[in-house]
């Protein structure tokens, strides 16, 4: 089975630079995309009708904001959305869907940014608890357990081109980069940096100014997370850098696991 994660910085958009094209390309079983900025009636019309992916959408309230959406080739099951298993109203941004398919249980996330100010900071970091509460069960299931998505903070100075520079700047604070180590603390699996080792990268985003991209002058915010079960079947995992030329500002995250097709 593939599973694969991508920011797409707007689907409308993404869909007119080629998005249709590299998911076909990329021949994912379960794609998890992150900030699609659209409600489900914005969605391009020919990823709907296609009839090739089930999806599951769960858009912000704000129009043309935030949102995450899920697709896969078979019936997802058993779908929750945010952080309090939808239940309540809380998700009004759109930043958590989680379904099972094919066994395997999948979460597609998107920790808000605090990069625009200190009052998205506060949200970001009441999302940083109350998201380690919630993945802790999953973390602990006996079956394998899959969340991708965009998690807004380099963990180390492996995973961030100007270290230096940014350690005052949201998304590589102390206390932030303290809590995604947490996570890995605790038992969840970094697939991409347990492959590549101590090596910089492989960057998941880049920024428009400059030549950040041409350089590869990044950061490695986008994240497979992998609960024990399904690190044992992990085949492999990579950044699939070129997929996002010209479509968004971040690469997806790809991995095969030793799964059947659902």
């Amino acid at each position: 089975m593939r599973v694969a994660t991508w920011n797409i910085n707007g689907i409308r958009s993404a869909w007119k630079k080629g998005l249709g094209d590299m998911l076909d390309a990329i021949d994912a079983d379960v794609v998890l995309l992150q900030e699609v900025r659209a409600m489900r009636e914005q969605v391009p019309e020919p990823l709907i009708h296609a009839g090739k992916y089930n999806i599951v959408w769960n858009p912000a309230a704000r129009k043309g904001y935030s949102g995450t959406a899920l697709l896969s080739k078979s019936e997802p099951r058993k779908i929750t959305y945010g952080l309090c298993n939808g239940v309540c109203d809380e998700d009004e941004e759109g930043r958590l869907i989680m379904a099972d398919v094919g066994g395997l249980v999948v979460a597609s996330v998107y920790l808000p940014s605090g990069s625009s100010g200190e009052h998205r900071q506060a949200i970001k970091e009441q999302w940083m608890p109350q998201f380690t509460k919630w993945v802790e069960p999953l973390r602990r299931k006996r079956t394998p357990v899959l969340l991708g998505g965009d998690f807004n903070v380099a963990h180390t100075e492996r995973d961030i081109f100007y270290a230096k520079g940014n350690q005052k700047n949201s998304g590589f604070l102390p206390h932030e980069r303290e809590w995604v180590g947490g996570l890995f603390d605790a038992g969840w699996h970094d697939v991409i940096r347990e492959k590549h080792g101590d090596v910089h990268g492989p960057y998941t985003w880049w920024s428009n100014r400059g030549q950040a991209r041409s350089l590869d002058r990044g950061w490695r915010i986008d994240y497979l997370l992998a609960n024990k079960a399904a690190k044992k079947v992990m085949k492999d995992c990579w950044v699939d850098r070129e997929a996002a030329d010209g479509i968004s500002d971040h690469a997806p995250v790809v991995a095969d696991l030793d799964l059947p097709k659902p």
